[in-house]
Parts: structure tokens; C-alpha cells; sequence
């Protein structure tokens, strides 16, 4: 059996794909542009070859590779290899298993792209040696990965672990999924951003108007700290508010899952400490049974754009 496996992290943009070894380590990885739209067959052709071509320039044989692992947005069914629905692509009942299988004689598997991301952490970065993990990616939405025993966790079926989309306030804010006061629609940057331009609106006088020069379309997930820690009130208030919806969220995941650490990925996590230092603190007061039982860290995720490659290449 080959010491190398490939991870392919399939975005809506970009594909990107690594030759990765067995110290966890990428040898070498390329990207190209996934142009989402086209038949599936041809995303999946193009993924092919940037794997060939990276085992070209690596000088690794193709028999020396002992799986291709692939994560891609939506909704995966991992077992049947199928991605049921993947809305960026456009995609339903997509065979991406049987498809990239034809391309190479080593198993091909797939999983959802922030199980991924969560795999990658666990294997090689912020929860390395850990083997209960969850993972939040607080981005354009909120994707959600646990990680139990070493391994994703899927669900008996498609679908499982959609961390976004569990209800935070029930019927609040409408959320892309339809139902209204999901998670996603509360802690993802889309939601901060969301209620920076509100606040800045009703206090035209914020330092919030300030940082965006005056134009609400440059509103962005970091404007609301740096106007927060200038002492504005306005941005004050969002930043505690969003802060508290966090806090909220990863507060029920602990209840649920009970992991040894939180992982928090995305923009977000730019302010690091200013993220995860009251979100912890807000935990141990927060979650069941309070200091007599074990509340874990919430950290940053370390790997940034690696990690949905090394995951990928853990799947196999």
C-alpha cells in the first residue's frame, strides 16, 4: 500500500488538492478554478488531473497513492459516495465516488467540506492527538464538523451534523435553509456583518459609519471589534450580542457532544483571543453542570485553507 494519500477540498470557486504523507504533512498542492456550473463530470475530470499532475511533479507513482478523499459543500450521503444536494453547485444525486473511481484503482471516498476541516484540525492542527473535536466555521454560513472517536461522524444518513442549522432563537431571523432563527443566521459573518449595518444605521454617529468610510457596502466581519474596542457603544453592543449568541451555540454542542475541544474556523477567528477567551469564559458558567464537569477549551483553528486537504486525505 502507497504511504500517500490525496485530499481534494472542492469550493465553489476554487478546487484545491494536495498530495499529503503519512507525517500528515502536504508534499505539494495546486489549485484551479472549479467553474461550478458545468456538467459534474467535468469538475470531476479536472479534479483527476490536478491530482495526476501533482503526482507528475512529485515524481510519486500513482500505485504508491492509497486514496483520494474529496470534501465538498452540501449535503453528502459518505456511505453510497453521493452528494444528494449541493446548492453552489446546483448539484442532486451527484455520484462523485463512481465518477472520480473511474480515474484511479485506489478507494475514493467523500464527506461534507467542514467534516473535512474538522478531520484536518484533529489530525494535524489545533486538536492534534485529540479524538472528540467540534469544529464551527463561522463564514458565509456555519458549517459544522464532530469528530467522535477519531472519526466524522455522518449520521446514519445525509445530512448529519448541520451544526448551522439547529434553532438558536426560535422564529427569529430567516435563515437561508427557510426555517427562521437558526444558528447560521445569528454567528455566521454574514449575520455580524448584518447587524453592524443595522446598528450603524440607527446611530449614524458610530465609529461603525467611520470605519466604512461612510458606505455600508463596505461593512466586513472585523470593523465591528476594532469600532467595539475604540469604545464605540453602538458596536459595543453587537460584538457582546454576537458574542453571547456564540456562547449560546457552543454551549448546546458541549451538552450534546461533550468533546474535548471547540474548534472555531473562518473569518472570524481573525480577532483570536478577543473571539475565544470570552466565548470559553462564557461556556463555564453556561454549560450543564457548570464547573463539576469537564468543560473544554474553544480554540482557533490553526490550518486555514489546509485543512479541508488534509481531512480529505484522512477520509480513506
Amino acid at each position: 500500500m502507497g504511504m500517500y494519500r490525496a485530499g481534494i477540498d472542492l469550493g465553489g470557486t476554487n478546487m484545491k488538492a494536495g498530495i499529503v504523507d503519512e507525517r500528515q504533512k502536504i508534499v505539494l498542492e495546486d489549485s484551479v478554478p472549479t467553474k461550478a456550473k458545468r456538467p459534474y463530470q467535468e469538475v470531476v475530470a479536472d479534479m483527476a488531473k490536478l491530482v495526476k499532475g501533482l503526482l507528475q511533479n512529485t515524481g510519486i507513482a500513482e500505485n504508491e497513492l492509497s486514496g483520494v478523499g474529496i470534501g465538498s459543500p452540501g449535503t453528502i450521503d459518505a456511505r453510497r459516495g453521493e452528494v444528494v444536494f449541493s446548492n453552489n453547485f446546483g448539484w442532486e444525486d451527484v455520484p462523485l465516488v463512481a465518477e472520480m473511481q473511474q480515474y484511479f484503482s485506489c478507494p475514493v471516498k467523500v464527506s461534507n467540506d467542514a467534516n473535512c476541516a474538522a478531520l484536518g484540525e484533529v489530525k494535524a492542527g489545533a486538536a492534534k492527538e485529540i479524538k472528540n473535536a467540534i469544529l464551527l466555521t463561522l463564514g458565509t454560513g456555519v458549517g459544522g464538523g464532530v469528530i467522535l472517536d477519531g472519526r466524522v461522524f455522518e449520521g446514519a444518513h445525509a445530512g448529519g451534523s448541520e451544526l448551522g442549522h439547529t434553532s438558536l432563537i426560535f422564529g427569529g431571523e430567516l435563515c437561508t435553509c427557510g426555517r427562521r432563527g437558526c444558528v447560521e443566521a445569528y454567528v455566521s459573518a454574514t449575520a455580524l456583518i448584518r447587524d453592524a449595518k443595522r446598528a450603524a444605521e440607527q446611530n449614524p454617529a458610530s465609529r461603525l459609519n467611520e470605519l466604512c468610510g461612510n458606505d455600508l457596502s463596505n461593512m466586513n466581519g472585523k470593523i465591528p471589534f476594532d469600532a467595539a474596542e475604540a469604545g464605540d457603544a453602538a458596536a459595543k453592543e453587537v460584538v457582546e450580542n454576537y458574542l453571547i449568541y456564540l456562547g449560546e451555540t457552543v454551549a448546546n454542542f458541549v451538552n450534546i457532544f461533550r468533546p474535548e475541544v471547540v474548534l472555531l474556523s473562518g473569518g472570524v477567528c481573525n480577532q483570536g483571543d478577543k473571539l475565544t477567551a470570552p466565548v470559553s469564559a462564557y461556556i463555564q458558567k453556561k454549560c450543564f453542570a457548570g464547573e463539576k464537569a469537564f468543560v473544554p477549551p474553544v480554540r482557533c483553528a490553526v490550518l486555514g485553507n489546509s485543512a479541508g486537504i488534509i481531512g480529505a486525505a484522512n477520509l480513506v
